[in-house]
């Protein structure tokens, strides 16, 4: 597992970091800053808002969260805030962080051991089908490979009341897939690469589904047992194959090939 958590193509200098900062955090840090430059060539940042978060190795329950006001390709590792499940800041505190991505991060990571990651997004494709009465419809390749695997959280207005956390994760459940209805998308996993095949497979799901929906006529629904059969046989995000890391790596490549600033 830690082989495959760890994604050797990362150009981190141990070396080079902070002295504030361990090599494990740093290495954490550096692949983080990493996924947000992921997030930004995918085009799934939204402005300045919207968070990926990661726990810290160490018995302390603090995690990762982007900087409030900077876009997804600013973020680096020396910049990403630190902080506690009461909200303080630990370390430096040039950035402020968002109450709105805090509160539902919060939530997952105080109680649930193996969130390690947790991500949300606000996806064209995602928010659309987030807005749907029906949700994601077994209809095509990528839904067929998520059945049962997807919990719905009802639109109680901006997530900055932390009475909303429970339900949050009464209705999240067992899940690692979250669609906030008339919201967004959210994902958690046992390290940055599971979470995020989980989530690209729900997005892409989501954006077949706009298109296919946009079409005449009735799409195809594919059988149950199909489903269950296509996600038992699904490998890109079982947190113990090489499948997921790899996706992820090899995009943290391609960002990496235009701006490798985030190591910094």
């Amino acid at each position: 597992m830690d082989k495959l958590n760890k994604l050797p193509a990362l150009p981190a200098s141990v070396a080079g970091k902070p002295a504030w900062c361990s090599d494990s955090e740093w290495q954490l840090r550096t692949e983080l800053a990493a996924t947000y430059r992921v997030f930004h060539a995918l085009g799934w940042s939204e402005l300045i808002f919207n968070h990926i978060t990661v726990r810290v190795p160490g018995p302390e329950k603090h995690f990762l969260i982007n900087p409030f006001g900077l876009a997804y390709d600013e973020v680096r590792a020396s910049n990403l805030v630190k902080v506690d499940l009461d909200g303080n800041i630990i370390g430096s505190d040039e950035f402020p962080i968002n109450p709105a991505g805090y509160v539902v991060h919060r939530a997952i990571h105080a109680a649930l051991e193996d969130a390690h990651c947790v991500m949300h997004t606000h996806t064209t494709a995602g928010l659309a089908v987030a807005c749907m009465e029906g949700g994601v419809q077994p209809t095509n390749f990528y839904a067929a490979q998520l059945h049962d695997m997807i919990a719905y959280h009802d639109f109680e207005g901006i997530t900055v009341h932390d009475d909303e956390g429970p339900r949050l994760l009464q209705a999240l459940g067992s899940k690692r897939l979250l669609v906030l209805r008339n919201h967004g998308l959210l994902a958690h996993g046992v390290s940055i690469s599971h979470a995020f095949s989980l989530l690209w497979t729900l997005n892409r799901a989501c954006e077949i589904q706009l298109t296919t929906d946009s079409m005449r006529g009735n799409a195809i629904r594919i059988p149950p047992d199909v489903c269950m059969k296509s996600t038992r046989d699904a490998l890109q995000f079982r947190p113990d194959h090489e499948a997921g890391a790899g996706i992820l790596a090899a995009l943290i490549r391609k960002a990496e090939r235009t701006d490798n600033s985030y190591a910094t």
